[in-house]
């Protein structure tokens, strides 16, 4: 399968393609946008439901975040129980516990009922602290679960070769192939009656009285509603300031000795390191994730693996590193995700967003969501989950920096744009953002010598881009948007290429 950047992922030997024949014309009763786990999901829900549904991905399947999880199936999340009790009460954190398990249910439920087999496995999880600060964070979660009534128990011993001061466990949580389970629900979709079209960018859509009319790459699309399960929707809406785009680090690793651990394990650093084995083609991989940072505002994005492996191998008996990726996921401002009906439209128009790192748990429960409030107008998670949500106590410091980090990007990059006199100073394999007559290009030249230019405004909002070394790809630091050294678009929430400039055309 192709992925959304230059490295390939442990899961990324499955199929490339999954479209499905049939008429783009009719007018369905529900568009879905986004082909991973959170598309997939619902739009099995609701064809099986009795709505006829198009899922339309701008690549393939699993092409994006879900292609680059690493598949926690946790029903602890990265807000914990103790602060959604400070922000949102004791009564909605108890109902965030119901999400954990009852996502966790749709997974399984979804296994059986399609007989998928996807390398799904019941685990132990292990949150354990490091140091002193960390030590008072875990106390506090243990104490928030207990108030909710989620188990968590504190122990003496964790199966991971890590020195820890205090360590808490928490039994019934999973681990799954995250697009081994998408393509099951991608066949049942299409065995429902679902229609597929891959390779069909959503650009914008037309909310009229009762049809939504979606402009995509391969034709208008009618639905009466629509579903963006792409992160954020296309275009500029107000999402863009509610969520923060991140870019996480995972490695695969053989170790010496075959001592792998066998179950889930998380530290309480910041950014925190996470662990977790997989069979791939007969071999067990010890998966270890980390090095989060907002995404285009690191300066070597390479020294993120680096600073991955060093730290794996400071703890485990590492053999070879055998896969290497990244994979992005947006932070909503206050912590809970954004479900629900897209603010500003008249109804027709739903979004799931802001996921934090617990895609596969929020991306599943979405499914229930929103076909509850499809068909039936209303869900149990409305409130909590609604993206018309306003509170400023919860959100408020982190709504201010992240909105002051994409103001003080696009003034900073306007104004700052790194200057060099002649294309002649980039070395082999080397990117910049160039200063030209006074126009601003992003720069890239091959191995062999080959140049591409680009002209390095972002279409979404104007920013700037950044070079990341790791994915070989131009990253957006205030949206998120990533392009290909080719300026093709790989992330949305732009709809447009960089515009390309070719080596001799007058610029």
């Amino acid at each position: 399968m192709n992925r959304d950047g230059a490295r390939k992922s442990i899961w990324q030997e499955e199929i490339k393609r999954f479209s499905s024949d049939g008429d783009c014309n009719q007018q369905f009763d529900v568009a879905i946008v986004g082909g991973g786990i959170t598309g997939v999901s619902t739009a099995v829900k609701l064809q099986l439901s009795g709505k006829k549904c198009i899922l339309l991905e701008a690549s393939n399947i699993g092409f994006g975040t879900t292609g680059g999880t690493t598949a926690h199936l946790n029903n602890f999340f990265d807000t914990t129980y103790a602060q959604t009790i400070k922000d949102f009460g004791l009564q909605n954190a108890k109902l965030l516990k119901y999400v954990g398990i009852e996502a966790r249910n749709i997974i399984k439920n979804n296994i059986r009922e399609f007989n998928i087999d996807c390398d799904f496995e019941n685990k132990t999880a292990y949150l354990f602290a490091l140091d002193e600060k960390q030590e008072k964070q875990l106390n506090e979660i243990v104490e928030g679960a207990l108030q909710v009534g989620h188990q968590m128990i504190f122990t003496h011993d964790i199966p991971f070769p890590i020195p820890f001061r205090r360590a808490a466990v928490i039994p019934d949580q999973g681990q799954f192939h995250p697009i081994k389970y998408s393509r099951g629900l991608a066949g049942a979709f299409v065995n429902a009656g679902g229609l597929i079209v891959e390779d069909c960018l959503c650009e914008s859509h037309d909310e009229q009285e009762d049809t939504v009319i979606l402009k995509t790459s391969k034709g208008n699309v009618k639905a009466h509603k629509v579903i963006y399960a792409t992160h954020i929707p296309p275009g500029l809406n107000i999402l863009n300031l509610y969520v923060a785009p991140y870019r996480s680090y995972a490695m695969a690793f053989s170790l010496n000795g075959k001592n792998y651990p066998k179950d889930l394990g998380y530290d309480l650093t910041d950014p925190y390191h996470y662990y977790r084995i997989q069979n791939i083609n007969g071999e067990d991989l010890l998966i270890a994730g980390g090095e989060d940072h907002k995404t285009g505002h690191a300066d070597d994005t390479g020294e993120c693996f680096s600073k991955l492996e060093n730290y794996v191998r400071t703890y485990f008996d590492v053999g070879t590193a055998v896969y290497s990726w990244s994979s992005q996921y947006y932070e909503p401002v206050d912590g809970m995700p954004y479900i629900g009906k897209l603010p500003g439209s008249a109804g027709h128009v739903y979004v799931s967003t802001g996921f934090r790192g617990n895609g596969m748990m929020f991306g599943t429960i979405t499914s229930q969501i929103l076909s509850d409030l499809i068909l039936n107008g209303s869900s149990k998670y409305e409130k909590l989950f609604n993206p018309a949500r306003i509170k400023p106590m919860a959100g408020f410091s982190n709504f201010i920096k992240e909105g002051v980090n994409v103001v003080t990007d696009f003034i900073k990059d306007k104004i700052f744009i790194e200057k060099i006199d002649s294309l002649t100073e980039l070395k082999e394999g080397e990117a910049k953002i160039i200063q030209y007559e006074g126009e601003s290009y992003a720069v890239y030249k091959e191995i062999k010598g080959k140049l591409h230019i680009l002209k390095s405004t972002c279409p979404h909002a104007k920013c700037e881009v950044r070079w990341n070394s790791a994915e070989i790809s131009w990253d957006c630091p205030c949206h998120g948007s990533r392009f290909s050294v080719n300026g093709k678009m790989l992330t949305a929430p732009a709809v447009h290429n960089l515009q390309r400039i070719t080596p001799g055309q007058e610029i």
